[in-house]
């Protein structure tokens, strides 16, 4: 009979080798965890080496990021495509095995982690996702679509912020089959737990509803497997397992803050090794624990993958309606149609706009969730058919609460999981609060779509505190997003289909509250290529006004004043600055010719202008509390300064 233990040590060894030899790493979680990992992918763990993106299998996140070495070690013996050289070039330039695992690069890693907390909300969106998609799809005789999520995290995870909104939602809607592995060891950077955390684990994730075993002995994988078996049995609520471990088990300085984040030395290893029995070569795994850890993966994925591929056939067979939305979904492949717009004479709000489009796009996209920071009846962004519940897994709109951080994570992870085209809304000035899940979607090249309103000071009465100035900015900087900012409600309809086509660039979509008129000269082209323009100079072109947003419409009502005056300009809408630096230096040359003076008008940060103009009206201040009426030309957004601020520039 195969010795288990010494799979568990190989595990461990590797991994640990591997942070050695890169002199970068945490090797605690390593030691610690290893027992964890191994009775997850050797008892429960339905995935298939040879075909990482098998629809139907399970999910795992490695919430605890900082351990990508653990995960690394344990998908190499597994026979996913990571080398031995992979291993022992980890956190190196170029490698596959970077210091967080990182969907793209490592084969079998269902999402980047690394921030702790995302990694749990990208769990909870993966069980929402399947929820879904097995209510959907499943029929009385055959399900298509049954699958967990697993997940393993750590103290830290479980301090963050994101982590007890995501919880709390996942607890709400009942997700029995999230199961969250918790290794619990008492251990974080700074030192011991309880210097800085008392929560009662057990009570206060049953206050969440949720399911909580514990695991007294972490090098019990026995008993992890019981809890795990437990947790599968509860369908009402998603699980937490505390496994009680010890950090850098064996090591010099085990069950302290010094083995968390600092790679052992060589002398170190030896110890380690010896305290394990270790008496092979360096990076060296014996040939029977790789024939038992893939002996495994074959029995628990790749013939489950076998037998799935025959159910998937018989249930083309029998339900090929069914079957054809399941392949465009799983493939997303969904044809995004042109959408309605608006005619000239026509006023409504952007934020209007984009609520009619998303529910037009809902009627084409039967796979499309989304929804709003309790601010769906206020930024119109909202799902169709109902709400997601306990009782309704089909419904389209989720009521994600005031729980920004975690909503963001939760619509990356729906992404992740395939299937499904997500969306959120909320107030663009609480886009600080989702900032890391988009650059999450960023750095990992999925299509989430993130749509905003109250886009400026022009919110008005609410002050300050609810008016961007620095948002847009700072969102247009971020590497692989597009944020559109649109005109008018036809440049907020073709931005929606641009941002569903976008299957691996997250889209940011700025809408306004106030009401803006149908502008002429839009166009679906200019949009697609980030600025055009929008009206052409009547005479002997003098300059130009590059605006964008609900600006545009200044810049047009300035343009024809300059006329009066005997200028002549060319009006340049920029929906998306990130597009338009994506066309050909050609294009960017017809539109913003070098050497014309330009103005750039926008109700936010002067930064980031000056790339494409001479000067700049924009706001570098903070927003009062005022009516919409008096707040825009306090801060000089009228006709007559933008005339004035255009005249002023010297060439």
């Amino acid at each position: 009979m195969f010795n288990e233990q010494l799979a568990i040590d190989a595990m461990r060894i590797i991994g640990v080798e591997a942070i050695t030899k890169a002199k970068s790493g945490h090797p605690g979680i390593v030691l610690g965890a290893a027992p964890i990992l191994h009775t997850l992918i050797t008892r429960h763990l339905r995935v298939n080496p040879r075909d990482t993106k098998w629809f139907d299998r399970d999910r795992f996140i490695l919430s605890a990021g900082h351990g990508s070495a653990l995960l690394y070690s344990a998908y190499h013996m597994m026979g996913f495509e990571i080398s031995m050289d992979d291993i022992k070039n980890l956190r190196q330039a170029g490698s596959k095995t970077p210091g967080h695992p990182e969907v793209n690069l490592a084969e079998g890693v269902d999402a980047t982690t690394g921030p702790l907390g995302q990694g749990i909300g990208m769990s909870v969106g993966m069980a929402i996702a399947e929820e879904f998609l097995r209510k959907k799809f499943n029929t009385e005789d055959m399900n298509v679509i049954d699958h967990y999520t697993y997940v393993i995290c750590g103290d830290g995870d479980l301090q963050e912020g994101i982590t007890q909104e995501a919880m709390s939602i996942a607890g709400h809607l009942g997700l029995g089959k999230l199961i969250i592995l918790y290794d619990s060891n008492d251990i974080q950077l700074d030192g011991r737990v309880d210097l800085t955390y008392s929560d009662n684990t057990k009570m206060k994730y049953e206050a969440l509803n949720w399911q909580y075993l514990k695991v007294e002995d972490g090098t019990d994988i026995n008993a992890i497997d019981k809890a795990i078996i437990e947790a599968k049995k509860e369908t009402t609520k998603p699980t937490i397992i505390e496994v009680k471990t010890v950090i850098g088990y064996k090591a010099p300085g085990a069950g302290t803050s010094s083995v968390h984040g600092k790679p052992f030395s060589k002398e170190d290893l030896e110890v380690i090794k010896k305290a394990y029995n270790w008496t092979y070569p360096e990076f060296t795994v014996p040939q029977e624990v790789y024939d038992f850890y893939q002996g495994c993966a074959k029995d628990l994925g790749i013939k489950k993958h076998m037998e799935w591929n025959k159910l998937l056939s018989d249930y083309q067979k029998k339900y090929a309606d069914l079957y054809t939305k399941l392949s465009i979904a799983a493939s997303d492949s969904f044809e995004i149609p042109e959408l309605k717009t608006y005619k000239l004479g026509e006023s409504l709000s952007t934020r209007v706009a984009g609520g009619k489009a998303l529910a037009e796009l809902s009627e084409y996209i039967d796979c499309m969730i989304g929804g709003s920071a309790d601010l769906s009846c206020s930024c119109m962004v909202k799902g169709a058919d109902g709400d997601f519940t306990k009782d309704n897994r089909l419904g389209r709109n989720i009521y994600f609460g005031v729980r920004e951080h975690a909503m963001g994570a939760i619509a990356n992870g729906m992404v992740l999981h395939a299937g499904i085209k997500a969306f959120v809304g909320g107030f663009f000035v609480f886009s600080d609060y989702m900032k890391p899940a988009l650059r999450m979607a960023s750095i990992m090249s999925i299509g989430t779509v993130f749509a905003f309103s109250h886009d400026t000071i022009a919110v008005g009465e609410d002050g300050p505190t609810h008016q961007p100035i620095e948002q847009a900015f700072a969102i247009r900087t971020i590497p692989n997003m597009i944020l559109f900012r649109p005109a008018d409600p036809n440049e907020t309809v073709y931005a929606f289909e641009l941002a569903f086509k976008f299957n691996k660039i997250p889209s940011t979509i700025l809408m306004t509250r106030q009401n803006i008129d149908v502008l002429e000269g839009t166009s679906y082209d200019g949009v697609s290529k980030g600025g055009y323009i929008i009206s052409e100079a009547k005479g002997e072109m003098d300059g130009i006004l590059l605006a964008t947003g609900s600006e545009v419409s200044l810049a047009l009502k300035a343009q024809k004043e300059l006329e009066q005056q005997g200028k002549f300009v060319r009006v340049v809408s920029m929906p998306s600055t990130n597009l338009f630096d994506m066309q050909s230096a050609k294009y960017r040359e017809e539109v913003l010719p070098k050497g014309v003076k330009t103005l750039a008008i926008e109700m936010g940060t002067s930064l980031g202008w000056y790339k494409y103009a001479d000067e700049v009206l924009g706001i570098d201040k903070f927003g009062i509390s005022a009516p919409l009426k008096e707040i825009v030309p306090m801060y000089g957004f009228t006709v007559e300064n933008v005339v004035k601020r255009y005249l002023e520039i010297k060439k």
